[in-house]
């Protein structure tokens, strides 16, 4: 039982030290609705189609459609191609047709194409020719124009 030449008990092997619990990331969560405007410079020349949860902002020239919950085409911005969204601010050009609830021209605009709307507002000297069409719902597919003989 008890000896006075008994060797005390080694220590307990040490242990591996606990793992920290792994952290996962969080949940994403959508975008902002409200972040900055995604900006094309003047000196960017895209071809193809661009689409925009969010604002967007043309000072260069873009050679398609473009889809935004908000369009600004700033006094260097060109689109040559259909243009949806919510509201579209024009300064520089459009050619091509403008489906959006609420349309400004500002001066020193042009526009060559349709444009349905909700709301139009045209400053002077802004330049726009083609055919301007009041609709409830101007971004609502529109039906192809069946083709003439």
């Amino acid at each position: 039982m008890f000896t006075k030449g008994k060797t005390p008990e080694a220590p307990p092997p040490p242990q591996a030290a606990p793992k920290p619990p792994v952290l996962q990331d969080p949940p994403r969560r959508a975008p902002a609705a409200r972040s900055g405007p995604s900006i094309i410079s003047a000196d960017v020349k895209i071809t193809g189609r661009i689409v925009s949860q969010g604002e967007l902002d043309i000072n260069g020239q873009i050679d398609g459609d473009v889809r935004a919950s908000a369009l600004t085409v700033g006094e260097t911005g060109a689109v040559k191609g259909e243009v949806v969204a919510e509201s579209v601010v024009v300064r520089g050009t459009i050619e091509g047709r403008i489906r959006a609830r609420k349309v400004q021209l500002c001066t020193g605009a042009k526009v060559r194409g349709d444009i349905i709307h909700a709301s139009l507002a045209i400053e002077p000297n802004a330049i726009f020719e083609g055919a301007v069409k009041h609709a409830q719902d101007p971004m609502a597919e529109q039906p192809a124009a069946p083709p003439t003989a």
